[in-house]
């Protein structure tokens, strides 16, 4: 879904997953591919999201790549870097 956007549309991306309880394999899966996808075509995306889902992610050592923010206004902030 995410796909048409980052061919046609802007370069960096926040994505707020804030409102999410739990993430899985799969999930995680998926942002891995978003991820790599906006950064070939030479964007950044900025991940929101809350204690649980940070959780998840540090399990298996994805922070850093991931980009992970506490707040939508931090993620806006890093894109305008």
């Amino acid at each position: 879904m995410l796909d048409k956007f980052v061919e046609e549309g802007p370069k960096n991306f926040v994505l707020d997953l804030s409102q999410i309880d739990f993430v899985d394999s799969s999930g995680l899966g998926a942002l891995v591919q978003l991820v790599k996808k906006v950064q070939s075509a030479g964007g950044t995306l900025q991940i929101v999201t809350n204690p649980r889902v940070t959780q998840t992610v540090k399990l298996v050592r994805l922070e850093q790549f991931l980009s992970l923010q506490p707040s939508v206004e931090i993620a806006l902030e890093n894109i305008k870097k």
